[in-house]
């Protein structure tokens, strides 16, 4: 028995030395056609397919004014479907396609000067910056050197620990899809859910906190107006670690084009437990549809199997594990 057992693992051995050239051919043929077909991330398309996260770095001004495109049946203009933003994910909020502050990993930081990059999201202040109270800013600093090793909770990104994203990460960690209902405009993000009522009904008492914030809002023309409070103070903007109280509050507006390709969020964030003054955060978006190649990060959907011809496009809900570095890249147990 024993000297079958070894012919046979010495059979696997000669077989394993004889393929070896050949698995190594094929191997390095994979990896070419890998590396040929991945898109470079400083130069995405330009409209759509790419799987590159930073994809512009500028984008137009839009203004509010009369909507002239579809309605629905109550009368509010038609923009559901599917969006994502345009210039960069939650690595940094400030210079968003710059990489995450003090990585230890200088391939992943950005190359070149700072004005080749997407602007800030912060368009007031001019400078880009957030006019942090003094301690605030301390607070942030610490975060994001901490963030790479953290030994203590506070330096653990919420996503790993796959809290929401709160208000306004959510709408630049990957795409999302917008329906709307009577009196409702609902956001189906992948990490959770955020609903806008359109009915006059008043905010929540304000005990209750919520990671993103409770939403009143109302249509004018073709910009979407929303009150947000209710914040509960834990969510970040991203990796770079800026905040708000559970005080703050959000006036937000989505500003849709006519033609329904792009909107541009403009809100004014007011927290004097934190900010020295009001700040206001713009970050662009744009539609996504079944002519746009799905790729890893703003467009992840399927074309359904249904009996009729026009194109239906399926976003299956995203799953999160907890302690995924993908998510926050920090650790659900903290490093001793």
């Amino acid at each position: 028995m024993k000297n079958k057992v070894i012919q046979y693992y010495l059979g696997l051995l000669i077989t394993s030395i004889a393929l070896a050239p050949q698995i190594a051919q094929a191997a390095d043929a994979a990896q070419a056609n890998t590396e040929k077909k991945a898109p470079a991330q400083e130069k995405p398309a330009a409209n759509n397919g790419g799987s590159g996260i930073s994809r512009e770095k500028s984008f137009p001004k839009l203004l509010s004014g009369k909507w002239t495109g579809a309605k629905l049946a109550d009368g509010q203009p038609d923009v559901s479907g599917h969006w994502s933003n345009t210039i960069a994910n939650h690595s940094n909020f400030t210079d968003p396609q710059g990489g995450i502050p003090n990585d230890p990993n200088p391939n992943r930081l950005a190359k070149g000067p700072r004005e080749e990059r997407a602007p800030s999201r912060v368009s007031d202040p001019v400078d880009g910056q957030l006019p942090f109270q003094p301690w605030a800013l301390e607070k942030v600093k610490e975060f994001q050197v901490k963030f790479h090793d953290p030994t203590e909770p506070q330096f653990i990104e919420p996503l790993a620990r796959c809290a929401p994203g709160g208000v306004p990460k959510s709408l630049y960690w990957h795409g999302y899809e917008i329906r709307q209902y009577p009196n409702y405009v609902v956001f189906l993000f992948d990490s959770g859910t955020r609903i806008i009522h359109l009915d006059d009904k008043p905010h929540l008492p304000n005990a209750i906190k919520l990671w993103n914030g409770d939403s009143r809002g109302h249509w004018e023309g073709n910009t979407l107006v929303v009150d947000v409070t209710n914040q509960n103070g834990k969510a970040l903007f991203g990796r770079s670690g800026e905040f708000i109280s559970e005080n703050a509050h959000i006036e937000e507006r989505y500003i849709f084009s006519n033609d329904n390709t792009r909107y541009n969020y403009e809100a004014v964030f007011t927290d004097p437990e934190v900010y020295t003054r009001p700040f206001t955060v713009t970050i662009p978006a744009k539609r996504w549809t079944a002519a746009d190649k799905p790729n890893g990060w703003h467009f992840e959907t399927t074309l359904a199997k249904h009996a009729g011809k026009e194109p239906l496009l399926d976003r299956e809900e995203r799953i999160c594990t907890e302690n995924n570095g993908g998510f926050g890249m920090g650790a659900a147990t903290p490093s001793n």
